[in-house]
């Protein structure tokens, strides 16, 4: 979306999907940080990390490159959270939720 104001400035937003995603996300992490006792911020960065989308094979063809892509982030914080013995529901679900972006990056990846 994009909203002019004025001759000099413009403001782009994302779309409508994404800005009411990115409400829901933030929500539900700052409702999760509450529920743990001590280092609430941490809850953010396992949902950022388990974000994190890397190429893992790369094959060139006639065709093109295909790259395969992995959610290496979420589970690097997988494996941690379950050798860890502080393992905290409200962790789990935020990695879980950022599961679910890396999904939604793997898609816009091989689609989009």
């Amino acid at each position: 979306m994009e909203f002019n104001i004025g001759d000099a400035i413009t403001i782009f937003l994302p779309s409508l999907h994404i800005t009411i995603m990115a409400i829901i996300i933030i929500f539900l992490l700052v409702r999760w940080s509450k529920q743990v006792e001590t280092g609430r911020f941490k809850i953010f960065f396992y949902f950022l990390i388990s974000t994190y989308v890397a190429p893992v094979v790369n094959l060139s063809t006639e065709d093109g490159v295909f790259k395969l892509w992995i959610p290496l982030g979420f589970t690097i914080v997988f494996i941690y959270l379950i050798r860890s013995k502080r393992n905290h529901p409200s962790k789990i679900k935020a990695s879980i939720l950022g599961l679910c972006i890396s999904i939604y990056q793997l898609v816009l990846q091989y689609v989009g």
